[in-house]
């Protein structure tokens, strides 16, 4: 198998830091570009001794020169707190990174992957999601930075596809967790399970009735190489994440049990455009990618709960 030199855009954040992982552990070159703006050196750091793996602080939103041969870009920040902190810059990172990245894989005739989201569909009318919806998105909310540039990030990939035969990946990531996820990032495994290791009340928003599937990193990052090196005619897009579907009191009530915590569930308020369900239909992922995530919820929560005890 060919070694290959990779740019991973946000490779210093959560799933970026486990994709440099994987594809240094496969015997490639990895440049990991990050601003940190919620990507963390401490992520990438067990790395920093490999020959073969390089840290450059970039912003994708400006653009980069470098050769390589194929090209992941994640830069975005994906969580509600961060994405809302500088909505103008996270919008600015989806476009203005797409632009860029699709620039550079035009110039050097390359394949670029897009990691992008589940919330192009929004608060959906459709159950579970399949790649032909096109979603329930509010363009003027708060949530609106994140939905509309990542859907403005695949318009882009489709057509830079059409017009200048760029080699496109477009991916929909579904609700990720595992370890290097943020403990202040506001998503909902990791709120869960730092409030319940320090005995604090676990906050539901809504009634907890809402659903969310939840796939291990480990999962994602092998669906991520896998569409990779799918045949150039396949550009999907394409649902990545567990169709297995848990309410939020199903999830608090796993955590809370798992971490042997003392906590008490407490309810509040939805926020605006919250979506109150969420489940991939992953018929085209098996189908292409002939993937399915292995790791049972569990499992994953229990590596994940290890990692947060040796961070808070």
């Amino acid at each position: 198998m060919q070694k290959k030199k990779i740019l991973v855009t946000g490779g210093a954040g959560f799933i970026g830091s486990h994709l440099c992982e994987r594809l240094l552990n496969e015997g490639n070159e990895v440049i990991c570009l990050d601003n940190y703006f919620t990507g963390s050196k401490s992520n990438v750091v067990h790395l920093m001794d490999n020959p073969y793996f390089e840290l450059v602080r970039h912003d994708v939103s400006y653009p980069f020169s470098i050769e390589v041969d194929e090209i992941y870009n994640l830069a975005c920040p994906a969580s509600p707190i961060h994405y809302q902190h500088d909505a103008i810059q996270t919008v600015k990172t989806s476009v203005m990174g797409a632009i860029n990245m699709l620039g550079l894989a035009k110039r050097l005739n390359i394949k670029v992957l897009q990691a992008s989201t589940s919330e192009v569909y929004g608060d959906p009318n459709v159950h579970p999601q399949v790649e032909s919806y096109w979603g329930n998105v509010n363009p003027v909310g708060i949530r609106s930075c994140y939905d509309e540039g990542k859907r403005c990030a695949e318009t882009l990939f489709m057509d830079y596809h059409r017009q200048n035969n760029v080699k496109i990946k477009i991916i929909r990531i579904f609700n990720t967790y595992g370890p290097n996820m943020n403990p202040n990032d506001g998503r909902v495994v990791s709120n869960f399970i730092v409030q319940a290791l320090r005995n604090e009340d676990v906050t539901i928003f809504g009634d907890g009735t809402q659903t969310r599937s939840f796939q291990y990193v480990d999962d994602l990052v092998e669906a991520m190489v896998r569409m990779m090196n799918t045949d150039d005619s396949f550009t999907g897009p394409v649902n990545i994440g567990n169709p297995g579907e848990f309410t939020m009191l199903e999830l608090a009530n796993m955590i809370i049990e798992l971490t042997g915590s003392k906590s008490k569930i407490i309810f509040q308020p939805l926020p605006t455009d919250d979506p109150k369900q969420r489940k991939p239909n992953i018929e085209l992922a098996k189908e292409k990618l002939n993937w399915e995530p292995k790791v049972k919820l569990q499992d994953g929560l229990v590596k994940t709960i290890e990692y947060f005890k040796k961070i808070i």
